[in-house]
Parts: C-alpha cells; sequence; structure tokens
C-alpha cells in the first residue's frame, strides 16, 4: 500500500486538536477529522504531557514589526540613534540595543530582526518548584507516598498558613510531573500516581456523552442492497473478531453466497491494527469480489471510515445485540472451533498457519451448497470476474 504523505500541522489545525482533546474527544476521534491514525496526533499532544501550551503572544512594551522597519528605513538614511529614539518615542538605549543585537547599522534587517526576537522569547519561564528546591523534595516524597497532587496542595496550604513559599497548586504539580522540560519533578513520580497515563486527560474524558463507547457514522445494515439479503451475486462478506486466550485474536471473513473463508491475523484487537490487517487483506481480492463487509458493533472497527476509504469497500453495521443478523459468520466460527478450540492462545499462528486452516475448511463439502466446497464456488467466482 502506498504510504500517504506526512502532513505538517498548521497552528489552527493544533488549536483544533487541543479543543477537541479538552472537550473529552479520544485520540482516535481525533485523528479522524484528519483522516490520520491515533498515532499521529498522541506524537502532538505527548509533547506536553497532554497539557496544552499556553498560547504565546508579545509583550506589549516589545518592539513591534512596523517600529522596526521605521529603524531600518531610517539606518538607511543615516538617522542617529537619538533621532530614531525620538521618533519612536523609545528611550536611546532601546534602539541601541536593537542594533548591536541584530546585525549593527549596515546589516539590520526588519523583518530577520522580528523573526529572532520572537525565536529568542520562547525561554520558558522558571517553574516554581524549579525556583524552591526545598518545596519540590517536599513534593517529591509525598508523590512516593502516593499522596495526590491535590492532597500534597492542600497539605502544604494547612502546614504553612502563613509561608506562601510553600504553596504550589496541584495544577502546578501536574504539569511539572506531565511537561518534563520544566525539569521540577522527575517522571518515574508518574508511576505514583493513581492513574499511570502517559498523557494528562480532561476531567471531561471519563463523562457520559452522546458518542461515548459509540461507533461514529455507522452505516446500519437495513440499509444494505436487497442483493446483499439475497445472496445473489458473490462479493459480500461478514466479519468479525474470534478471540483466544492471553489476548489472542484473528479476523474471520466469510463470503455470504460462496461460505468461502479467510482468516486474518491480527496482532492486537485495537480499531487501527485490525483495520491495517483488514486493508491488507482486501488488495488480494478482485474489487469485484469484495463488495461489502457487515460487521456487529465491536470497538475493533472503530476505525471503518479509514477501512472504506482505503479499499472503497462499504461497512454494514448490525443492531445491537442481533448477532444473527450475520448468522454466516457466526456458523462459520462455530466450524472454526474445532480448529481452535477455546482457551487456545492463537497468538503462535501465523498467517501461514492460518491460510492451512482456511484451506481446510474451504475444501469441506457443505449441504448448503449442494456438497459442493467453498473452494469449488469461490473460484467460478474468480473465474468469472477473470
Amino acid at each position: 500500500m502506498k504510504q500517504r504523505p506526512r502532513i505538517y500541522y498548521t497552528d489552527s489545525q493544533k488549536a483544533l486538536m487541543w479543543d477537541c482533546w479538552k472537550k473529552g474527544d479520544s485520540l482516535q476521534q481525533i485523528a479522524q477529522l484528519f483522516d490520520r491514525n491515533h498515532s499521529a496526533i498522541q506524537g502532538i499532544l505527548s509533547r506536553t504531557g497532554g497539557i496544552r501550551p499556553a498560547e504565546r503572544s508579545r509583550s506589549r512594551l516589545a518592539l513591534t514589526l512596523s517600529e522596526r522597519e521605521e529603524i531600518s528605513r531610517a539606518l538607511v538614511a543615516r538617522s542617529s540613534i537619538r533621532a530614531i529614539a525620538s521618533l519612536l518615542g523609545r528611550s536611546p538605549s532601546t534602539i541601541s540595543r536593537e542594533i548591536s543585537r541584530n546585525g549593527d547599522q549596515h546589516c539590520y534587517r526588519a523583518s530577520q530582526a522580528d523573526q529572532a526576537a520572537w525565536d529568542r522569547a520562547r525561554r520558558p519561564k522558571s517553574c516554581k518548584l524549579t525556583e524552591n528546591r526545598t518545596v519540590a523534595h517536599i513534593v517529591a516524597s509525598k508523590l512516593q507516598l502516593k499522596w495526590s497532587p491535590e492532597q500534597i496542595s492542600g497539605w502544604l496550604k494547612r502546614t504553612y498558613p502563613f509561608d506562601t513559599s510553600f504553596r504550589v497548586s496541584h495544577e502546578t504539580i501536574y504539569r511539572s510531573l506531565y511537561i518534563q522540560t520544566r525539569g521540577a519533578l522527575e517522571k518515574e513520580l508518574l508511576t505514583h500516581l493513581r492513574r499511570t497515563r502517559a498523557m494528562r486527560r480532561s476531567r471531561h474524558h471519563t463523562q457520559k456523552t452522546a458518542n461515548h463507547g459509540k461507533i461514529l457514522d455507522m452505516v446500519s445494515i437495513r440499509e444494505r442492497p436487497p442483493s446483499v439479503k439475497s445472496r445473489t451475486i458473490p462479493g459480500h462478506w461478514e466479519g468479525d473478531l474470534m478471540f483466544g486466550n492471553r489476548d489472542s485474536q484473528i479476523a474471520t471473513l466469510v463470503e455470504r453466497q460462496t461460505r468461502y473463508v479467510m482468516l486474518i491475523k491480527a496482532t492486537s484487537k485495537d480499531s487501527d491494527t485490525v483495520v491495517d490487517a483488514l486493508i491488507n487483506n482486501a488488495s488480494n481480492l478482485p474489487r469485484e469480489l469484495y463488495k461489502s463487509l457487515t460487521w456487529d458493533r465491536g470497538k475493533e472497527m472503530a476505525a471503518h471510515k479509514r477501512f472504506t476509504m482505503a479499499t472503497g469497500i462499504q461497512v454494514y453495521f448490525c443492531d445491537p445485540r442481533n448477532p444473527g443478523q450475520r448468522g454466516t459468520n457466526e456458523n462459520t466460527n462455530g466450524l472454526l472451533r474445532q480448529y481452535f478450540p477455546k482457551g487456545v492462545d492463537i497468538s503462535s499462528y501465523t498467517q501461514a498457519m492460518l491460510d492451512v486452516v482456511a484451506k481446510a475448511l474451504n475444501d469441506r463439502p457443505r449441504k448448503i451448497l449442494n456438497y459442493e466446497t467453498p473452494t469449488e464456488r469461490f473460484s467460478q467466482c474468480v473465474a468469472s470476474t477473470s
């Protein structure tokens, strides 16, 4: 599959990511806005530990670009520093320092000077826990006792009621833990928090919303064309995950008309892994023999839109708690349990081994096919498309 070009996100796109993150959207939901994997979004948000960086702004006292352009023009006209300062209403020392920082009177360029000033202003503000190491050591010791940042903040306020230098908010403690560039607290202290996640989550993340636990933009099974239900033409598949022990699983696909089975190795049940495996598998079949896929409402198909965009194959979802709507797949999974009994570690099977099992099942005669095999029926379909 051709690799998609890398995206360089604009400031407005990053702002949208942070707005969604604060609202409580998952990484996958945010990634779908940009047609990307969740890992692409995680890389941006994790740089600051899931905490939105402060929006940069210039001091009202700083020289503006228009003022720097006036300085540049005045230097070309050979005006003195005092004359330039008087023109701009600035002190001569400000003008002198500006010129010496940015290439002297012969090399000064307004746009370059303005960008250099903006770059120099990236120096981060020092954190309170960096300046007051005594408080930092107290905070670290309490974290090791598994105290929460809020408990530590409240305890400091009660223990040192008249010494404001010992005051530190719980938000400052969290930021010092998740934003390591502050250099105040060791990252290892994160393991003592109640929830040892790598990024700070929005407080809205766990609240129940209209979309909580749902797959977005599902197309109902009721919208499938009549030809799918009647099995009059091949190319319509049903799919599911079959689970073993130790969190192992495989994707099982069965074609509705011919009962032809394909087994796909899935190293994880997360949506990106499953969808990537399905996309790779789809490239092995002619387009005429893979028109649609019907799935249950498992979260492993949350990224179904990416699957459809990559393959052109429409995904239909069953009604809740109605596995009989993909009965062909359910029956096939029952047959596969002869090869994968419950409790077996499916992760030990390679794709080649899964192909052998699929061939064995496809070579078994089926009553529904008048005792022909799925392989025979499917081969006829392949021949008719070539």
